[in-house]
């Protein structure tokens, strides 16, 4: 077997924080309406993706575990919108996750762990924690959708980073494969 780090990355697997059902709703509101990616993906804060082959993630389990036992839980508000604008016609609409500081760390645990899963932090501005509400065509439309939504802050406690993977079939969503839990002191 190749090891790990040599082993390509693929777009069917990712490592995400989940928030727990409870606090769906608004957000799967938003994404029911906004969000072509709503049936494939739950809602989350993607830490790693692309990442390793399905058949590989006990093994990249195996190798965060260390890195994210030695996190404490903690406390996530989802407050407040952002925007990635991909294109002139293509603008992702996202609700800010605090405190940034913990889930950069987070993410630098997790990238350390495994330095060539590296895609969420090789953006301009370094890795941007998120959780994605919609796409839209416009800066104008996202910002306009934004200030309809009515937010309210959500909060939730991060207590293990999701492995989720995906089949490849064009209706197949992902779903949670293995969890590594924070605060274990590994």
């Amino acid at each position: 077997m190749i090891p790990l780090q040599d082993e390509a990355k693929v777009n069917l697997t990712a490592a995400v924080l989940v928030p727990p059902e409870e606090v769906w709703e608004p957000i799967q509101a938003a994404r029911r309406v906004h969000d072509p990616q709503f049936l494939r993906w739950m809602p989350h804060i993607t830490m790693a993706f692309p990442f390793v082959p399905e058949t590989r993630l006990a093994e990249a389990a195996e190798r965060l575990r260390p890195a994210v036992g030695g996190m404490a839980p903690f406390e996530i508000m989802l407050d407040g919108f952002g925007k990635f604008t991909h294109s002139e016609r293509s603008v992702t609409l996202w609700v800010r996750p605090e405190p940034f500081a913990l889930l950069a760390e987070l993410q630098g645990r997790l990238q350390q762990a495994m330095p060539w899963c590296d895609d969420v932090a090789r953006f301009f501005g370094g890795f941007t924690p998120h959780l994605s509400l919609g796409r839209f065509r416009s800066v104008e439309d996202a910002m306009r959708v934004a200030d309809r939504l009515d937010w309210q802050p959500l909060k939730f406690r991060a207590t293990e980073v999701a492995l989720i993977a995906r089949s490849g079939a064009p209706a197949d969503p992902f779903r949670t494969v293995l969890t590594v839990p924070l605060g274990t002191g590994s």
